[in-house]
């Protein structure tokens, strides 16, 4: 079977809606993805900035499946399944790649530190053969800030060796340019796509070949990025460039995930976007109003997420 077409173009790592009592709001969620495809963005489902590691394999399985049941195209689909538990790794990228999704975003196994390139290599080869899959596109999602494991280029190296073409591409939040760069450098001649981890990588990382970026605030300010995709090799590229910086500035000086919660909320108007599972927290009242302030200042709007 031929593998599917490259993932390209900008991607969110989707906010997750909560009701009161904590659980999933599946009719929010959709409505949302809704709204972000209509902005020509991808949907990397259950990644950071979506709290997954706060969600049950099975909350993940019935929020993807609600999602393809709304009749968001299965090609557009970036979920992440990568876990602790080897298992429910395989059972969480079985299911997505049963249902037809352009790839899946793995996270290594992130609770042990120090682990080897070695173990880092067992563990996605016993995925990968588990879920037995020729359609299956593993994405790889290097993200130590968080994780505290790092994916080298010798482990993508023997990784796209022992599995051409299964091995598709990275999202690189690293934080670090240069990592990005290397890894585009080594493997993107190869068809390997790279994704920056935000978009204050974005137009540097087309100037170097690279697929897009896959980043938080694509929930919050998805057209400017795509405008930027779509343009980045017209004049004003870098103004463009720019202009997505002093946005994502703004969401930095708070929590993010919170912070973009908060502003779904606002111009949406459904309060309860503001809901997080714990260990997170929303912001205080002082900083809402910190954050409403900046970005009336900065002009900012989500044109179209009320309707």
């Amino acid at each position: 079977m031929a593998k599917p077409h490259h993932l390209q173009g900008i991607y969110s790592p989707v906010l997750t809606p909560f009701k009161a009592d904590l659980s999933p709001d599946s009719a929010e969620f959709v409505r949302h993805c809704q709204w972000l495809l209509g902005q020509d963005v991808g949907l990397a489902v259950f990644g950071t900035n979506s709290e997954a590691n706060s969600l049950s394999v099975g909350e993940r399985k019935q929020l993807l499946d609600a999602l393809l049941e709304s009749g968001a195209p299965p090609a557009r689909l970036l979920p992440g399944t990568g876990c602790c538990a080897l298992t429910d790794t395989v059972e969480l990228t079985r299911h997505a790649t049963a249902a037809g999704v352009g790839g899946v975003l793995m996270l290594p196994p992130f609770y042990y530190k120090g682990v080897s390139d070695d173990g880092l290599f067992r563990s996605y080869a016993e995925v990968i053969e588990r879920v037995g899959d020729s359609r299956l596109r593993v994405y790889l999602y290097h993200i130590p800030p968080v994780a505290q494991v790092s994916i080298s280029l010798a482990l993508i190296e023997r990784l796209l060796k022992a599995y051409p073409g299964t091995i598709a591409g990275i999202k690189d939040s690293s934080g670090d340019w240069n990592n990005t760069e290397a890894v585009q450098r080594e493997f993107g001649a190869e068809g390997f796509d790279v994704f920056a981890g935000s978009e204050v990588f974005l137009l540097r990382t087309l100037r170097a070949g690279g697929a897009g970026c896959i980043t938080a605030t694509g929930n919050v300010n998805p057209a400017p990025m795509v405008e930027l995709y779509n343009s980045w090799q017209q004049e004003g590229a870098d103004a463009q460039q720019a202009a997505l910086d002093a946005t994502r500035a703004i969401f930095q000086q708070h929590n993010m995930i919170p912070a973009m919660k908060t502003a779904v909320a606002r111009f949406s108007g459904v309060d309860s976007w503001r809901t997080l599972r714990p260990p997170l927290t929303s912001l205080s009242a002082e900083q809402e109003s910190a954050l409403a302030d900046a970005l009336e200042n900065h002009g900012f709007q989500m044109e179209g997420i009320n309707a």
